[in-house]
């Protein structure tokens, strides 16, 4: 039986459209579309179980996003040829859909729940992590599962001057901002992306162009909705609950917490003294009241302790560290800490500490991208790593986590745009946390930007970051400059902002309520630049431009480019004269071809071997000129003339035959020159009958006078 399709068109205004369909595909998930863009298409399916795990008071989200590589009609790399884990841009996806998705289920919906989007047809002129927000949303809107309000995710850009929607790569190229705005129709939810020194009124400018065309994808969803047949919400068991043991806990403990938020301490003071408060509260109740609902106690104590903060802050303009609002916390840092690698730097501020170290390579160190829809690489990164000691834990280690690669990625873009683009070298950062109470991925940011310029890489400007948080009760409201780890939990809003002097660079907003005002964001923008702006001062107090060199350990790299037809020889049979030049030099060469030319990246921290390597390349590249002279040294003597090697270019070699000696009838070789002699020549070009290059020490001579012979008289024949 052939199924019946329904199916929605979401016209983007400039001749292109995006479809939504549903009916045909994986019609046992719980709902499943497919979305179309050009030929690039998803399929999107969402599945919950019908019953919460005992114990579970979370909501057990799971998004996963796949590009198969025969979407593109490839093959996956290495050696098994099948997809394995998922690559980092894959993950951000995830990161980027999961974000707008999980404050939209009920607080109380608990059941595990999975939403898969895959790539299953690439089209190179679109861009699908675009495409994954949408789709994740119209498998949801079809389905029976509790799912507050319907959203959907957009790519903004501005190409000069003028904003679009959903670029392709191309186009983005182009662009002075690549942002993600994840929103439903009434506010919104998540904003991701790297800018190039814009101002934050474009940048809410760009925010509200791509909420107009993601309520249009809303509208259509609906329509699909409605057309599909929108199915009833399935029932659930939702949390217990119990008003008397809520009353009991919050009278026992909303003061003490009260009076414990407004005095303003340090971390671990604090939730010691929070705990206390606990155990006190726990007192209250018999062994067997808690074996039977100590669940709920916990859980009331968190209740009360998220109200209490939070009217502190609302009330009194206090932070649970004593700050006011505005206030930043207090910075210290320090560069060069580390004496073996390129560069270093130690960012402090407050309970957050990163140390960051970069290390500069040749080309060959490049960060491969080899994914269904982007092949390339990047020549600058950043890896980020959050180890548990960083918060006080002892949890076991399992590889790179989501979120670090999340973090990682958006301090990469904070500071990608400000590496010069004539930078010969590839740029590692690595930050390691080692402290952390909120914003490490904005420490990462600061002490990258210092490790930078310990390392000599010239930037084109600092570049700092800083996350603001948002308390409100629907009507009041604060604006919190540089959170903390508990005002990020206990708050509404998470927004990070990353720039120079001059712009934004880069941002990742997370909002957790519905109905966001416009003149909050603009206010909370407001107040980061301040605080931004503070924080670069600290760090150019610490080191005001970058070094002028790299350190006497750091490598330096000189780049040169040969004609295409000279690359074999620089590289040799085998690889042979490429590799014992590196060997005798102690550099690293590498040779690229660009344009029918080969550009030659020569790294070394020494010196003589660096000038050693280009003296070689001289001389394999050396094309002496028609009618030029050259100086040269003997280095063979035979019976026929001597060989002779150019001084500029040596192991250029060349036959100075004996007749090219010297103007006057030469017997001996050694009459004339010696091994060892240097001396000029001329170059005549390739002999026609020996097709061998041939040069002249004797045309470089004054040529002597003819002698004058007396002209003899021949007998003539008598008459």
């Amino acid at each position: 039986m052939i199924p019946k399709v329904f199916q929605e068109v979401i016209d983007l205004g400039d001749g292109r459209s995006i479809t939504i369909e549903t009916g045909k595909l994986a019609k046992q998930a719980d709902g499943s579309v497919v979305v179309r863009m050009g030929d690039a298409m998803l399929l999107a399916t969402a599945v919950s179980a019908r019953t919460s795990n005992p114990g579970v008071d979370f909501l057990p989200l799971t998004v996963d996003y796949r590009e198969k590589f025969a979407a593109a009609g490839r093959f996956p790399g290495g050696f098994f040829k099948r997809e394995a884990r998922p690559s980092d841009s894959e993950v951000l996806t995830m990161r980027l859909v999961d974000r707008v998705l999980r404050p939209l289920f009920p607080d109380d919906y608990h059941a595990e729940t999975q939403v898969m989007i895959q790539l299953m047809s690439h089209d190179e002129n679109v861009m699908p992590d675009a495409l994954a927000g949408l789709a994740a949303s119209a498998a949801l809107a079809v389905s029976d599962i509790p799912f507050y309000n319907l959203i959907s995710e957009v790519r903004v850009a501005r190409i000069d001057g003028k904003f679009v929607i959903n670029p392709s790569r191309e186009e983005l190229a182009q662009s002075d901002i690549d942002m993600m705005i994840g929103a439903s129709m009434d506010s919104v939810a998540m904003v991701e992306g790297e800018m190039k020194e814009i101002s934050e009124a474009e940048m809410v400018e760009a925010i509200k162009f791509a909420h107009e065309a993601i309520k249009v994808q809303i509208q259509a969803q609906l329509r699909l909705q409605a057309a599909f047949g929108k199915k009833e919400i399935r029932t659930y068991e939702g949390e217990k609950e119990n008003e008397e043991i809520y009353k009991k806990v919050k009278a026992a403990a909303y003061d003490k917490i009260y009076a414990i938020a407004k005095v303003g301490s340090a971390k671990h003071e604090r939730s010691a003294a929070f705990a206390e408060v606990k155990e006190e509260v726990k007192a209250l109740f018999t062994e067997e009241e808690l074996a039977a609902d100590g669940d709920l106690v916990s859980k009331y104590f968190y209740k009360t302790n998220k109200e209490a903060v939070r009217n502190v802050v609302l009330e009194l303009g206090v932070r649970l560290d004593g700050r006011k609002t505005t206030e930043i916390r207090p910075i210290w840092c320090e560069t060069d800490y580390l004496p073996s690698v390129h560069g270093s730097s130690l960012f402090t501020r407050g309970e957050t500490q990163a140390l960051a170290t970069v290390t500069l390579g040749t080309s060959r160190e490049a960060n491969q991208i080899d994914s269904p829809s982007e092949q390339g690489e990047e020549k600058f990164y950043l890896h980020y790593n959050f180890p548990p000691f960083s918060t006080g834990e002892a949890k076991p280690l399992r590889g790179t986590s989501r979120r670090e690669v999340g973090h990682g990625n958006l301090a990469q873009r904070a500071l990608k745009n400000m590496i010069p683009a004539d930078c010969p070298y590839t740029i590692r950062i690595v930050s390691e946390v080692l402290e952390s109470n909120g914003s490490s991925s904005m420490a990462t940011v600061c002490a990258g930007t210092m490790a930078l310029m310990d390392a000599g890489v010239q930037m084109v400007k600092p570049v700092s970051g800083i996350a603001m948080g948002l308390i409100t009760d629907g009507e009041k409201f604060a604006v919190l400059s540089d959170i903390l780890g508990d005002e990020d939990h206990l708050g509404d809003m998470d927004f990070k902002v990353t720039g120079t002097a001059d712009g934004i660079t880069a941002c990742q907003m997370d909002i957790k309520i519905d109905g966001l005002r416009y003149d909050i964001m603009e206010q909370a923008l407001g107040q980061a630049r301040d605080g931004r702006l503070h924080i670069l001062g600290k760090i150019t107090e610490t080191i005001a431009a970058p070094r002028a060199e790299v350190k006497p350990k750091a490598p330096k790299i000189i780049t040169r480019t040969i004609p295409g037809a000279f690359i074999g020889a620089l590289i040799g049979p085998g690889g042979k004269v490429i590799q014992e030049l590196q060997k005798a030099t102690g550099t690293t060469i590498v040779i690229n071809e660009v344009d029918e030319q080969g550009v030659v990246e020569i790294l070394g921290t020494n010196p003589d071997g660096i000038a050693a390597v280009l003296a070689k390349i001289d001389s394999i590249i050396f094309k002496p000129v028609m009618g030029e002279a050259y100086e040269v040294k003997v280095i063979k003597m035979l019976d026929f003339g001597a060989v002779v090697e150019y001084t500029q270019a040596p192991g250029n070699e060349v036959l100075l035959h004996v007749s090219e000696l010297a103007w006057e009838r030469t017997e001996n070789v050694t009459d004339v020159v010696n091994m060892g002699d240097v001396f000029m020549v001329k170059y005549l070009g390739v002999d026609p009958k020996t097709r061998k290059e041939k040069v002249s020490r004797k045309a470089l001579l004054p040529r002597p006078p003819r002698e004058e012979r007396p002209i003899e008289k021949k007998d003539t024949p008598q008459g």
